[in-house]
């Protein structure tokens, strides 16, 4: 293990003091395992977007694929076009 100088704001340094003692540990040493647990978290977030990504599932109905966000506005857009055009008759 390495010892690290940092710097921090007194309202987080008095917070981190408080929680630190609430868990009966050192203030290093809840930091150190702050950080471990962070980094642990955005590796299995990285390893589950690659894992994602690399899936080439193809994700559909049972019968047909699912219609595409344009094609459902375009579909409602008309509706509202063609009863604007009857009221202005």
């Amino acid at each position: 293990m390495k010892n690290v100088t940092i710097t921090v704001d007194d309202a987080a340094l008095e917070w981190t003091r408080i929680e630190a003692a609430k868990r009966n540990t050192s203030v290093s040493r809840l930091v150190g395992e702050m950080l471990l647990e962070k980094m642990q978290r955005e590796d299995a977030y990285a390893r589950a977007e690659r894992e994602w990504l690399a899936d080439d599932v193809t994700f559909t109905s049972a019968v047909q694929p699912y219609p595409r966000r344009a094609d459902i506005y375009a579909d409602s857009n008309e509706g509202a076009d063609a009863g604007a055009n009857a009221d202005a008759k």
